[in-house]
């Protein structure tokens, strides 16, 4: 059939076949196997790993993802027909090429690093997040605790107050039970009110001691 196999590599190989006539309104089956040795030698179509359908316009096909330095059997058919010996053709890899080896580090390294950021800052984020919850929680805390305080203070105020007011009635009360001593609760209570009620009541006793004397002395 004149099956060429050419621009072989570590991982990829072109596979180029002359063009059947009986496949022109079909399509072509390019069959392949690593580690040829393994199988049987009638070329049964089960035997072959892969299998790739190419359209009856085509006469080439890459074949990709290959193993390095591996033994290859590769057969070319109308539709899906076993092959025979005169379809096939034995090819072996080569080593790999240091450009994709390099190549496929770079993509590691690269997929590591955007994993390893990605990481980073989601942690970063939910540590914010925290943070600020925090921060926010605190000082809710704190402007709830002022207007307590205050109404404590207050509440002391006037507490002092309702406990000062009742032991000024209770000391009313007991200068209502002692009718001697409300003029000198009185007193206590406003000074300024005492002075005027006391010097008259002098002054007409005097008066009184006076008139008292004249008339013992007639």
């Amino acid at each position: 059939m004149g099956i060429t196999v050419q621009n072989i590599t570590g991982n990829t190989a072109m596979v180029i076949w002359p063009k059947t006539a009986s496949c022109a309104d079909s399509f072509y089956s390019i069959m392949y196997h690593p580690n040829w040795n393994s199988m049987v030698s009638s070329y049964s179509r089960k035997s072959f790993q892969k299998e790739e359908r190419v359209p009856a316009s085509r006469s080439s096909f890459v074949l990709e993802n290959l193993t390095p330095l591996t033994t290859y059997i590769l057969c070319v058919t109308c539709q899906s027909a076993n092959p025979s010996s005169d379809q096939c053709r034995v090819f072996n890899t080569l080593e790999r090429d240091p450009a994709s080896a390099s190549n496929t580090k770079k993509e590691l390294a690269l997929g590591i690093w955007l994993t390893s950021s990605v990481l980073l800052l989601t942690i970063t984020a939910i540590l914010v997040y925290g943070c600020l919850h925090l921060l926010y929680r605190r000082r809710r805390e704190r402007l709830q605790g002022q207007p307590g305080s205050s109404t404590q203070g207050q509440g002391a105020k006037s507490a002092a107050c309702a406990s000062g007011e009742l032991g000024r009635q209770s000391r009313l009360l007991q200068d209502a039970k002692d009718p001697g001593g409300i003029q000198l609760a009185t007193i206590i209570e406003n000074p300024s009110a005492s002075e005027e009620p006391v010097t008259p009541a002098s002054k007409s006793q005097e008066r009184a001691a006076v008139t008292g004397q004249s008339s013992a002395v007639n």
